[in-house]
């Protein structure tokens, strides 16, 4: 996109969400697994990260813009 398209367009500021981040270790896959029903979400050993509550990592929708002529 050239910086002409984006002439008179609004402007967007992104609002930032304060994000905590914390790590959880378990003795063994039965302590993952009980864990994973508290929370209701799935847990695998190659699970790196989830959100809680549950936030698809797709995001809200995936949508395709179309300039139609």
């Amino acid at each position: 996109m050239s910086a002409d398209e984006w002439k008179n367009m609004p402007e967007f500021v992104q609002e930032k969400q304060k994000e905590i981040r914390i790590v959880i270790r378990f003795r063994n896959e039965e302590d993952l697994a009980e864990f994973a029903k508290l929370i209701d979400q799935k847990l695998t050993l190659k699970t790196k990260s989830i959100w809680y509550p549950y936030k698809s990592h797709w995001g809200v929708t995936r949508c395709k813009w179309i300039d139609e002529p």
